[in-house]
Parts: C-alpha cells; structure tokens; sequence
C-alpha cells in the first residue's frame, strides 16, 4: 500500500519551496572537505605511474632511481605488489557490469592506455611526484583496437546482461516489410563522440590506518556502501573493520558509481605499509577510467504521408572494454516514445582496447534519443508536419515495450507550456528562412524521456529533548541537493524549521541506502526519512495523549498536525503542545527510528513511470565562420511534485549546459594508431563556459504521480536528455544542412556536402 506524503503528517512549509542549500555554506568558506583533504597522521602519498601504451606487456620495470630518492618509501609494481583476493569475483562491485573487472598491478599485462603500471609512496607529494617520473618501463607493443567503426562487423550480443539494464525488447510487427512499404522513408546513421565526465574534483582516496587497526576511508565515490564492500571483498577485510565516508562530492556525472583504481592502490599500500595513504589522480589520469562511450546508430522510419508511423528500427552498437561487457540502454526509449505498430530494436557491443566506459548523466538516453529525436525531426520534414504535431501523432499513453500504460505523463503539457514560452509558433519551419544579420537563425525541439525509478533505503532519525533532530543514511550528496530535499521533508513531517534538523550523508555507519544515481535519490532515501520521521511523529504522538491534562488526551493520530514544533489538533491550534514539553514531561532523553523504503511491487505490475521533457532551442550561425552559438533554451519538464524549485532548477540547468556540450563541444579524441586519448587536458577537451551558455528557461508542469509516497520522479537525468538532438534539430533548421556527427563543430559546418 502506498502513503502519500500529505499535509496530515505535516505542513508543506518547506517541501515545494525554492530553500536555499543547507550545505552551501561550508562549500563556499571551504569547510567542507572531500576525499583527496582529510588530514591523518604520518599521512603518506602515493603517485601513480601510468602506462605509455595501449595494448601489450610490461617487459622490465626499473624503479631504482626512484627508490634511491630521499623521502620515498616504497615503490610498488606487479612484481612485488601484496597478495589481494586471486578471485575475480571479489573485485565485482554493486553497480559492475558482467566480466572480470580491472585489477591494478595485477600482472604485466596491459589492456589500456594510461593504465597504472607502478605506485610510488613518499612522506609527502611533490616527493612522490618526482620520483614517480624517474621510473622507468619498457613495453612489448601490440597494436591496438580503439576504432568502433572498425570493429563494429565483430560486435555481439552480450552473453550476460547487465543487472538493471533492460535488453531491447523482442520485435514486434515486421519492420523490415513495413519500412519497404511506406510511403515515406528516413534512414539515417547517427554518431556522438566519447565524452569524459570532467568533474572539478579529480577522483582521490585517503585511508586511514587507525590504531586499533582499522581502516577509515574517505573515498570519491557516489554511495559508500559500494567502496565499503569492494574494499572488504578484494582485501578479505570483516565489514567491521572497514568505515567509509564522502560528505561530499566534487561532481560524479556517474564517473563516482563505481570504486576506481586510486582506491585499491592506496588501501594496498596502506595495509602493506601500516599507515595512513592518499592517492589523487591527475587530470590527464582521469581519462584512463570511465567515460561515455560513443555509439554507431542507425534510425529507419517509416510512416504515410500525414506522418503516422508504420516503421521503427533503431539499431546501435557500442564500444566496452576487453574484460568487461558495459551496457547501456541505447535503443529501447525508441519504442516507448512512439506508438508504431512495426518496430525492431537491436543492441550490440565491440570489444575495444580500452578502459570499460561507464555511467554518465543519463547513460543511454542522451545516446539514444539523440537519435530517434534527430530522426523524427527529418520525418517531420519528410511529411511537411510541424514537429510537435508529429510527435502528438504518434503519441502514446502506454508502454508499448512493456505493454502497461504510464502512471502519469504529462508530455503533451510539457509541449504546450513549452511551446508558448519559447514562442514556437512564430517560426518558419523552412531551412535557412530566419536570419539576424550575419547569423543565420535557427529553431528546433526534441522530446526527453527518463525512467522513474526508487531502490530499496533505509534512514535514521533521532529528535532530542531540546527539539532538535537529526536524520541520515548512507547516500551521498553529489551535488544535486539531497542534503537540502532531505531536510525539507524532515523539517515538515515533524513541523519543525529547517535550523533545527541536522541531515548526516556518506558514511557507512549510518543507515544503508544504494548509490546516489539514476535519479533515484530523491524517492528513495527521500521516502525513508519520512518514514522514519513520521515514526517519530507517532511516538510523540502517543507520549502527548498520555501526558496529565493532555489537551490531546481524546485525539486520534490522523486529525492532528506537526507544525511549528509543536503537536496540534488540526483547526484548533489551541489544542497543541511543544513537542519539546512532550518530552520533558515525559522523561524521555530521545526518540528514535528507522524508515525503510521500497518500490511499489503492485504499482510496478500495473504501470510505467517515467519522466517526460519537451526541449526547445534556438541557435544562431556565423555562416563565414561556421560558429554555432546556442542563444536560447526553454526546457519543460514533467516530473511529478517538485521537492525544491531552486535546487530542482539547477539540476536542469546544469543538464542543460552538459547537453550544450555533447551536442557542440565535447569530443575525446582517439589516436587509433597508438589507442590514446589525445585531448585528456581541459585545454584541449572543450566544455562549455560561461560565453558559451545564455538564457535558459526551465518550466515544471503539474504532474501528479503515485510510484512512491512522495510522489516525486527524480531530476538529476531528464534535464540532459534531448538537448543535444533540439540543437542538431536546430541546426538543421539555420542551415538546411543536416548533421548527424556529434558534436557539431565549425569544421562539419563549413564543410562541403
């Protein structure tokens, strides 16, 4: 059964309100600290050595020159790394996919660029540093396969699924016979570059040996429980006598969900040593782990000539690793956007020389639906419709995939509001008709679509005597609030303010809960903490009615309100007592309890959840220069209730500027010839900055949803998905020139056709 968050069990004073981040201030005056600053005692630093090769084997490794500087205490290799766990499995981490996963210093072989190849320990960095460059290797090459295109003849259907990830659904109708039959057709190939996650923290592990003989942690990852038991699995340590903590996190964009390789070195030579290591990595290091790995798509169409589709295929193949078959869902959003009654969806992978790419904002939909949304806006063209009006004709209400209609979607709102604000129906839909000077004008649009999902959480809440409470669980912030959306709901379903709870994140002696991605957050860990302070609620509840003279003696639980700090029976305040009165006349120093939150199985069985966005954009083109500016962006979004309308904001917005960048900027840059990332520097690497972004519009549309008691879909994704195919569309429409490439740079605009 679901309880819906309500006024009964407190006032929305805060929840649904623009609150201010509650963690703001020790961000902005440094006292919050991350994983790469805590201090230890007799702290050792360690320095990674990085392979100069692709592919091949270490031949020799001399590390004498090293070893010889003053200050350093050990440099570790294959050859005299400390024995680990010898079974693969126990390297399995919670969000892994299927296959062997990477182990440093495991043996002499190499299987990517930059992968580490030596740890170099001093008393302090710039020692290790220096002596980290003094280390000297000699390679066997082999030449490597980093060209997609190139291996995509050899791609496979990955054997083992990865858990959680949807394969594409079986077929349905006949494609093929269809696609042939149409009176209109688009078939079109679409490619986005790989992308790094570039977050401002570069990923840093510091663990500290305590004197009992414990380990304390402090580790860049997006749910401690991950590295807690990654740790406690490779070094056969007892839970017990492993704590994690990350208060707080730089940006993860996903490139956190996983334990990176500075974490298993640093704990290795923090147990072979007996004391206290940091490892951080360099910038030009953190391109030799995850990243987004681009995709080879191919979009057919179908359709007659008012635009109703007959046809859909959508075929991709990705790149993974050698040792680990990474997964996305790429093709499936296809056939739950559309109502087609023909439709094949494929997947496939090809084994590359490469790190394993990994989760980034919105992994497979930003992929995906860039190119279903690039596609339909050439059918559009095709059938002479408005691309709103084609979308609205192949609208659906259901999950065709699934066959199960939505909980709620608010779409065709999201398009209306969306369309208006921006002023949509003032454009020319004809190629290369609008223009402002020497820029050449144009509009385009594209739908979003994200899943709405809730894992099972835990949270614990404790209010104290003197009216304070306290509640937390293991989730981290990683930038999108939680700290704050937390808060909110504590603070209402107890009526409390807001300075008078106190929200502990990222430590793994506080109450379980998964990592903080896939926006789940919100519903999940959010869920808990009312739950567990509604638990409270009810103590204090019962403690008031038995108190002597209790005004709340003959009332029932579901007619009184918590608000102001105080118990009172709902239109008569008069009827109240302080829940700090409560406790005192009771003798009770505290009370305490822990929520549990899970997925709805019975909703699950009937519905569907997802988020829904409608994106709408305008680009501005030098045609001398081929320079694209993104000048103007409305975003609608379709998310059920709304926790914090400022921190909410910012998520898209931030979505958004991501989205600017996978559709103009953001390219990492092969060298197949030698399988290395070339621009693994933010010089080279182009993100968009402050020119680069200029008016944004973010609307939220009403929308009510009951997936989960708090009736909220999550944000942290659905405000990336779309842009960069808006802005292709866009493009399109400035130009008369479609490119299907991403990102769309000068060169691709001045090119020839």
């Amino acid at each position: 059964m679901t309880v819906q968050f309500s006024p009964a069990a407190g006032r929305d004073r805060f929840v649904g309100s623009a609150v201010s981040r509650v963690d703001g201030p020790a961000k902005v005056t440094g006292l919050a600290k991350y994983a790469g600053e805590f201090a230890a005692p007799d702290l050792a630093y360690g320095v990674v050595v990085s392979s100069a090769i692709a592919k091949g084997s270490i031949r020799s490794i001399d590390a004498s020159a090293a070893e010889a500087v003053s200050g350093v205490i050990k440099v570790i290799t294959h050859e005299n790394r400390p024995a680990t766990s010898d079974n693969p499995e126990d390297y399995q981490d919670a969000v892994a996919p299927p296959g062997a996963p990477f182990q440093a210093l495991a043996t002499d072989r190499i299987v990517f660029s930059g992968q580490p190849v030596a740890l170099v320990v001093a008393e302090d960095f710039e020692t290790a540093r220096y002596a980290a460059s003094l280390v000297r290797v000699d390679y066997g090459v082999v030449a490597p396969r980093t060209d997609l295109a190139a291996q995509a003849p050899e791609s496979y259907d990955p054997p083992m699924k990865r858990s959680g990830i949807k394969p594409p659904p079986e077929p349905w109708g006949d494609a093929e016979t269809a696609f042939d039959a149409a009176e209109i057709r688009v078939n079109g190939q679409y490619r986005m570059a790989d992308e790094h996650h570039n977050p401002m923290e570069p990923h840093a592990s510091t663990v500290v040996v305590e004197k009992d003989g414990t380990y304390t942690v402090y580790d860049k990852i997006q749910g401690v429980s991950n590295t807690h038991d990654y740790i406690a699995s490779a070094f056969g340590l007892k839970p017990e006598q492993v704590r994690v903590l990350n208060p707080y996190l730089g940006g993860g964009f996903g490139s956190g969900l996983r334990p990176q390789y500075q974490l298993f070195l640093a704990m290795l030579a923090a147990k072979d040593l007996g004391r206290s290591v940091r490892v951080t990595l360099t910038r030009d290091q953190m391109w030799s782990f995850t990243y987004r790995s681009e995709a080879l798509q191919t979009v057919s169409l179908g359709a007659d000539r008012s635009g109703k589709l007959t046809a859909l295929r959508h075929d991709a193949v990705q790149g993974t690793s050698s040792y680990e078959d990474y997964q996305e869902v790429v093709v499936n959003w296809s056939g739950v956007l559309y109502d087609c009654d023909n439709v094949k969806l494929t997947y496939s992978l090809a084994k590359l020389d490469t790190p394993t790419p990994g989760d980034m904002r919105a992994p497979g939909a930003v992929t995906g639906v860039y190119a279903i949304e690039t596609a339909m806006d050439e059918l559009a063209y095709a059938t002479g419709q408005d691309p709103i009006q084609l979308r609205l004709k192949n609208y659906t209400e259901s999950d065709p995939t699934e066959e199960k209609p939505f909980g709620s979607k608010a779409l065709k709102e999201c398009f209306r509001e969306g369309a208006e604000r921006f002023g949509w129906s003032r454009r020319n839909p004809q190629p290369r008709s609008m223009r402002e000077g020497r820029e050449l004008v144009g509009w385009g649009m594209a739908t979003g679509i994200w899943e709405s999902m809730m894992m099972q959480s835990s949270a614990h809440a404790v209010l104290t005597a003197d009216g304070r409470l306290e509640v937390g669980n293991q989730t981290g912030d990683i930038g999108t609030g939680t700290y704050t959306i937390l808060t909110q709901i504590a603070a209402d379903t107890l009526g409390l303010p807001l300075d008078h709870v106190t929200t502990k994140l990222g430590d793994t002696q506080l109450a379980k809960a998964p990592v903080a991605g896939g926006s789940w957050t919100a519903a999940s860990s959010g869920t808990a903490v009312m739950k567990a302070c509604r638990s409270i609620a009810e103590q204090a509840f019962k403690l008031a009615r038995g108190m002597d003279n209790s005004p709340l003696a003959n009332a029932d639980f579901e007619r009184v309100v918590f608000s102001n700090g105080r118990i009172e029976l709902a239109g008569d305040p008069a009827k109240s007592v302080a829940l700090t009165d409560v406790l005192k006349a009771t003798g009770t120093a505290k009370l305490e309890a822990t929520g549990e939150a899970a997925p709805d199985k019975d909703f699950a069985k009937e519905y569907e959840a997802y988020t829904h966005s409608a994106i709408f954009v305008e680009v501005k083109i030098d045609e001398e220069l081929g320079q694209v500016r993104c000048t103007r962006v409305v975003s609608a979004i379709a998310a059920g209730k709304i926790l914090n309308l400022k921190t909410a904001r910012s998520q898209i917005l931030g979505g958004i500027v991501m989205g600017v960048g996978s559709a103009l900027h953001e390219e990492s840059m092969l060298d197949h010839r030698i399988g290395r990332f070339m621009n693994h520097n933010l010089g080279e690497y182009h993100v968009p900055v402050n020119a680069d972004i200029h008016d944004i519009d973010v609307i939220f549309v009403d929308e009510e949803d009951k997936a989960n008691p708090l009736g909220v879909k999550g944000l942290g994704e659905i405000g990336i998905v779309g842009v960069a195919a808006a802005i292709s569309n866009a493009v399109f429409h400035a130009t008369g020139k479609r490119i299907r490439h991403l990102p769309i740079t000068p060169d691709k605009i001045l090119a020839d056709d």
